[in-house]
């Protein structure tokens, strides 16, 4: 069989998640939301950041990055 140049994509299918914050935490996702709406002129929820937020923040986590590999090529 050929291969294409894209690889089959992965799962996409949602999963919820729910979660309990402290109120400090709610007001600075609300504080970023704002900020967030001023720069780029739209207005998202916070439910619609929170994710991308969290891609964000365990993509640029090295040394998570680094084990997750390790442990995916069985070298832990």
């Amino acid at each position: 069989m050929a291969e294409l140049k894209l690889g089959k994509l992965p799962d996409r299918t949602p999963v919820k998640l729910g979660i309990t914050i402290t109120p400090d935490l709610q007001a600075a996702l609300q504080a970023y939301a704002a900020i967030y709406a001023e720069i780029y002129g739209i207005e998202e929820p916070i439910a619609e950041l929170v994710p991308a937020m969290l891609a964000a923040f365990l993509e640029s986590d090295r040394s998570f990055l680094r084990e997750r590999d390790a442990r995916l090529r069985g070298q832990k």
